[in-house]
């Protein structure tokens, strides 16, 4: 049976996430070594629908408008449905699957909606529902892109040209997303991910200096 491995890319918005998950892919490949990037939400299928009426600011504009057990679930369909018509072959055939967020995003993104005190039991109905209910794959590293809100503000306003418009209800909501920092930072030490410093107070990292962080970890 071929040795089946999951590696995670996961941070805030404007955080570098899709740019970094890409020289990773192209790193292994240069190892030689079979991987299959794959990003969520999978907005190229319909099992996303529920996500994007969600982020469209079709059911609220306030994301913590919707419960956090709710909203997780429509992430966790979008995965599901993603493992079973698409990317799960090629896991089971050994295929090395590199993801742009995971199951961790539902931690960074859903707890936030709840008291600081319920925090360690929706981690772990988190964990049991995505990885023992669904039976989604456990990833072997989830590597946590650390960049400041304040950092990936000014880097997602450079993305979408100066238009705010286009942000979805995560990205442009400041303080929703300073929450979300803290809900990643605790996950990340109650459950071991990798916490990769992505900027200063002001600026980020150069894209080089990032990437090269997480191969050395990855070569660990």
């Amino acid at each position: 049976m071929p040795e089946r491995h999951l590696i995670v890319i996961d941070g805030l918005d404007g955080s570098g996430k899709a740019t970094q998950t890409a020289l990773l892919a192209e790193y292994f490949q240069s190892k030689g070594i079979p991987v299959r990037k794959v990003t969520f939400p999978d907005y190229n299928s319909r099992s996303s629908e529920l996500v994007k009426m969600y982020l469209n600011g079709e059911i609220s504009n306030n994301p913590e408008d919707i419960n956090a057990y709710g909203a997780a679930g429509f992430y966790a369909s979008d995965r599901y449905i993603s493992y079973l018509t698409d990317w799960g072959k090629d896991y089971q055939r050994g295929t090395l699957i590199l993801c742009d967020r995971y199951v961790s995003s539902n931690a960074i993104h859903q707890m936030v909606k709840l008291q600081e005190k319920d925090w360690d039991s929706f981690l772990d109905w988190l964990q049991d529902y995505e990885y023992d209910k669904l039976g989604l794959p456990r990833p072997d590293q989830i590597l946590y892109l650390d960049m400041h809100p304040d950092v990936s503000q000014k880097l997602l306003s450079a993305r979408y040209q100066g238009d705010n418009s286009k942000k979805d209800i995560h990205e442009s909501n400041l303080n929703y997303l300073l929450n979300c920092r803290k809900a990643a930072l605790y996950a990340a030490e109650k459950l071991g991910w990798t916490v990769i410093p992505c900027s200063d107070s002001q600026q980020p990292y150069t894209i080089e200096t990032i990437s090269e962080q997480i191969k050395r970890i990855i070569g660990k």
